[in-house]
């Protein structure tokens, strides 16, 4: 059974030994991912299925982590003490691949060290979560409709088991808002944010997946095929997009979404 499934962007500076005083410029952000994590205490969950667009990417399949031990960790972002650990469900993860193989391309990886696509999710909505078992996925550059049939074989699976799962589709929508983003700027990057999320509020799924390539290239986006998976394992679910927050003080936009089940 589904218990949640969120949208949640992943800036490290969203970790307070790394964003410091400068988290407040984006505390709608975070205040959004505070609410959905006492959310998700409740929940019980026993898996989280989370999506990320930084792990390793294989051009022709999506991956499954299959590595039993998982640790999160923000060396890179010079956060040496932050550290979360976590357990993977392999059990799933090779149930997963075993259903797929005829259907879609899917590649099991090991990696225990997560990405930070990963780990900063985790540690705002995984971190008091006791016992909790991961299951980390990546996307491809197949298709956005490939995505879309992926998340939906997963539903397929996952609606069989015993046991209360999580979605998380980690991305952050465009890096070009502003003359001094990461990619520089684009008019493209406002116009696909404000589409995406138009289209996610009114569960126009088909409008998302069949969004104007030119304008997804322009835009610098990379949570659109997490999002698209994400949709797919909810189509067959009664559910009710809220979006919580929306910003971009630095150049990138950040979406927190729950979807209501």
């Amino acid at each position: 059974m589904i218990k949640f499934a969120s949208i949640s962007p992943h800036p490290p500076i969203l970790i307070p030994d790394i964003g410091k005083n400068n988290i407040e410029l984006i505390s709608d952000t975070k205040k959004s991912l505070e609410k959905l994590e006492a959310e998700y205490y409740q929940s019980k969950v026993d898996t989280i299925i989370i999506i990320s667009p930084h792990g390793e990417l294989a051009a022709d399949s999506f991956t499954i982590n299959q590595a039993p031990e998982l640790e999160a960790d923000f060396a890179n972002f010079g956060d040496l003490k932050t550290k979360l650990n976590f357990k993977n469900d392999i059990g799933l993860g090779y149930q997963l691949r075993e259903a797929l193989e005829t259907k879609l391309p899917v590649r099991l990886i090991s990696e225990p060290k997560l990405d930070h696509g990963t780990s900063v999710p985790l540690f705002y909505l995984a971190s008091h979560l006791k016992d909790i078992n991961i299951l980390p996925i990546g996307y491809s550059l197949l298709p956005l409709k490939n995505h879309f049939e992926f998340g939906q074989q997963i539903y397929e699976i996952i609606s069989q088991k015993n046991k209360n799962i999580g979605i998380i589709a980690s991305g952050d929508l465009s890096h070009r808002l502003t003359p001094d983003a990461p990619a520089g700027y684009s008019a493209a990057g406002k116009k696909f944010d404000e589409q995406l999320i138009q289209y996610l509020q009114n569960k126009e799924t088909d409008k998302i997946i069949n969004l104007d390539k030119k304008l997804i290239e322009e835009a610098g986006e990379c949570g659109l095929r997490s999002i698209i998976i994400l949709l797919g394992i909810l189509n067959n679910l009664n559910y009710q997009t809220e979006i919580l927050s929306y910003e971009g003080p630095f150049g990138v936009g950040y979406l927190v979404a729950d979807f209501k089940i």
